[in-house]
C-alpha cells in the first residue's frame, strides 16, 4: 500500500496559487505556478529574485560532547576547514565509495552540528549516524521541526534587507536571527548558482515568513519558484542531483566532487575505497553535454562515440536550458572521453549530436 504524500507547512499556499504538484522524495511539492511556469520562474532567479519552498529537505541535529569530531569521522569533507557559524557541503558514503547522500553541514560548535540531507535520504542518514554514534552523542531527526525557504537571485539582498533579515553574509556563513518574534537561522547557501539565502524558521512560523517574503519578492520583480526551475537552474550550473548524478553506485571521484573530500583525514566512511579509486583512476567521469541540435538529453539515454558508434556512457540529468535556449545535460562517460569530444545521444530513437563540455554551462556564481 502506497503511503500518502507528506506536506510542508506551505501546502495550502501552493494549492491556493494553483501550483502543479508532484512527488519529491515522498513529499507533494510545487513544480511550477500557473502565472509563471518553469521558463519565467527560471528567468526570475537569474535576473531578479525567486522564492522556493524546500521544506521537504531533511533536518537533523547531532549533539553532545565530541559531536563535531564524530560527524567529521562519518562525512567526506573536513570540518577542520571551517569554523563555528559556517556551513559546508559534504557527503556520506558507503563502504564501496558510493554516495548515500550529499548534504549541508551547519557547524554551531564542537558539540552541536546541524545537518540538512535530501528528503528521500533523511531516514538513511539518521540511521547510519545513530548506529555509529558513541556514548554521549545524540542523533535526532528534526525533519518537521523546521521549514526551509530559499531566496535566490541578484535581488536576494534587497529582499532580505526589506524584512530586516541578515544579509551580506560571507558565502556559506550562517547566523541566528528573529522574524516577527520567532527564531530562525539564515545561511548564505543555495542550489541555483545565484547569490542567495536559505532560511530555516520553525515549522509553525514558516507560513508567516513565506507570506512576508512573497510580498517583498514580488515588489522586487521576482516570484515564487517551483522545483522544476530549481532543476533547470542547478543543471545549468552542473550541480549534481542525488539519485541521478550521485548515488550509492556513483562515487565523488566519478562525479568530480573530490573537492568535497578531506583526503588527508584519517577516517571517514568509504575512505579506503575512495583512496583506491583516486589512485587507480575512475573508469568513468561526469561530464556536461551541450546539444548542437534540438535534442534534449534525459537520464538513462545512451551516449555513443560519433565515429565508432560504440556506447561510451549514459546521461544522468538533462533539460532544456532557458538561458542558452538549447538542450544540456550531465552524463557519466568512459574515462577516455575528453573535453570537446563530439558524441551522439539516442533521444527517443533519434541520433542527436552533442559536445562534451565541463560545466557550468552559464556564467553565474553563488558568491
Amino acid at each position: 500500500m502506497t503511503s500518502p504524500l507528506l506536506h510542508t507547512p506551505l501546502h495550502d499556499r501552493h494549492v491556493a496559487l494553483g501550483a502543479k504538484l508532484a512527488d519529491f522524495g515522498g513529499w507533494e511539492m510545487p513544480i511550477d505556478y500557473p502565472d509563471g511556469g518553469v521558463l519565467k520562474e527560471h528567468v526570475a532567479v537569474r535576473e531578479a529574485v525567486g522564492l522556493f519552498d524546500v521544506s521537504h529537505l531533511g533536518k537533523l541535529r547531532v549533539s553532545g560532547a565530541g559531536a563535531r569530531d564524530f560527524v567529521n569521522e562519518q562525512f567526506t569533507n573536513d570540518l577542520g576547514r571551517i569554523g563555528d557559524g559556517q556551513a559546508q557541503y559534504s557527503m556520506l558514503c558507503n563502504d564501496t565509495g558510493g554516495v548515500v547522500d550529499d548534504l549541508i553541514v551547519y557547524l554551531r560548535d564542537d558539540d552541536d552540528v546541524f545537518v540538512v540531507p535530501n528528503a528521500a535520504n533523511t531516514a538513511a542518514v539518521v540511521d547510519r549516524l545513530a548506529s555509529a554514534a558513541p556514548q554521549g552523542v545524540t542523533v535526532e531527526s528534526q525533519h518537521t521541526d523546521y521549514g526551509v525557504l530559499a531566496v535566490q537571485g541578484p535581488g536576494s539582498d534587497a529582499v532580505m534587507a526589506a524584512l530586516d533579515l541578515p544579509h551580506e553574509l560571507d558565502y556559506m556563513a550562517f547566523v541566528d536571527a528573529q522574524f516577527a518574534g520567532t527564531a530562525l537561522t539564515v545561511c548564505r547557501t543555495g542550489y541555483t548558482g545565484e547569490r542567495g539565502y536559505e532560511l530555516l524558521p520553525t515549522w509553525g512560523a514558516t507560513p508567516a515568513l513565506w507570506d512576508a517574503l512573497v510580498a517583498v519578492v514580488s515588489a522586487e520583480g521576482g516570484r515564487p519558484v517551483g522545483l522544476g526551475a530549481r532543476d533547470t537552474l542547478r543543471t545549468e550550473m552542473g550541480y549534481p542531483l542525488h539519485g541521478q548524478d550521485l548515488s550509492p553506485t556513483i562515487s565523488p571521484v566519478q562525479a568530480r566532487a573530490g573537492w568535497a573530500v578531506g583526503w588527508s583525514k584519517p577516517e571517514f566512511a568509504g575512505r579506503g575505497a575512495l583512496l583506491a579509486e583516486r589512485e587507480a583512476g575512475p573508469s568513468r567521469r561526469l561530464w556536461g553535454l551541450l546539444a548542437a541540435d534540438r535534442g534534449i538529453p534525459r537520464p538513462h539515454m545512451e551516449v555513443k562515440d560519433t565515429g565508432s558508434g560504440a556506447v561510451i556512457g549514459e546521461a544522468t540529468s538533462g533539460t532544456f536550458s532557458p538561458t542558452l535556449r538549447t538542450g544540456i545535460g550531465l552524463a557519466l562517460l568512459d574515462a577516455a572521453v575528453v573535453d570537446g569530444a563530439e558524441v551522439t545521444v539516442d533521444v527517443r530513437g533519434r541520433a542527436s549530436t552533442m559536445t562534451v563540455v565541463r560545466p557550468p554551462f552559464v556564467d553565474a556564481s553563488p558568491r
